[in-house]
């Protein structure tokens, strides 16, 4: 069993925002599958199947990006996870739009959500599937750049990194961590993906 928590933000006024990203690839990946997410006990929606016999949990946080961490403990609890189990999909102002970064544990880099997570967990040792949101905002916008719904030619110009980001969840899900990495590494090799790996520190 593993999860996988995307950070976001709650109700149709936030749908497609930059801060989203997280809760966007769940939804195409919800979507992909034909399931639908519904609410549980906890501050949190829930969508579950199984690719090539692995089950696997959706989750989307109710509670707004800066307590995703509450959620985040309440499933591992539920579902009796390892940390290495949940795999969390989130923004990342610091990547140009469309590159993705994996981080297999480490710090928050300057993200509240991820913050909240460690708070919670009380751990880092949790991997990461960051997507790059870009950072083209004036000094003192970042709230708004970051709250700012996607334009119709925006999204279609990350249609194959969405497609990519989709594909590293599935192998987390069927493989876990390594077979997420793996898949990665051979499609940098074969491809140059416009995206990286890094370990623990971020380098």
């Amino acid at each position: 069993m593993r999860a996988v928590l995307g950070i976001g933000n709650p109700g149709t006024k936030y749908e497609k925002t930059r801060h989203n990203v997280g809760f966007m690839l769940l939804d195409k990946l919800a979507e992909k599958y034909k399931l639908t997410f519904k609410p549980s006990k906890g501050e949190y929606y829930y969508a579950g199947s199984n690719i090539n016999a692995s089950p696997f949990y959706l989750i989307k946080p109710v509670t707004y990006v800066n307590l995703s961490g509450i959620a985040a403990k309440d499933v591992l609890q539920n579902y009796d996870l390892a940390t290495e189990d949940i795999l969390v999909v989130t923004d990342d102002l610091n990547l140009e739009n469309g590159r993705i970064r994996i981080r297999q544990s480490g710090g928050d880099g300057g993200h509240n959500g991820i913050h909240s997570i460690i708070y919670h967990l009380e751990s880092d040792q949790f991997p990461r599937l960051r997507f790059g949101i870009g950072n083209n905002f004036e000094k003192g916008d970042m709230k708004n750049y970051v709250l700012k719904p996607y334009s119709a030619p925006e999204l279609e110009l990350l249609d194959n990194d969405f497609e990519f980001a989709i594909k590293l969840i599935e192998n987390f899900i069927i493989g876990g961590l390594n077979r997420m990495l793996n898949h990665f590494s051979k499609a940098v090799q074969e491809h140059k993906s416009n995206s990286e790996l890094t370990n623990k520190e971020g380098k």
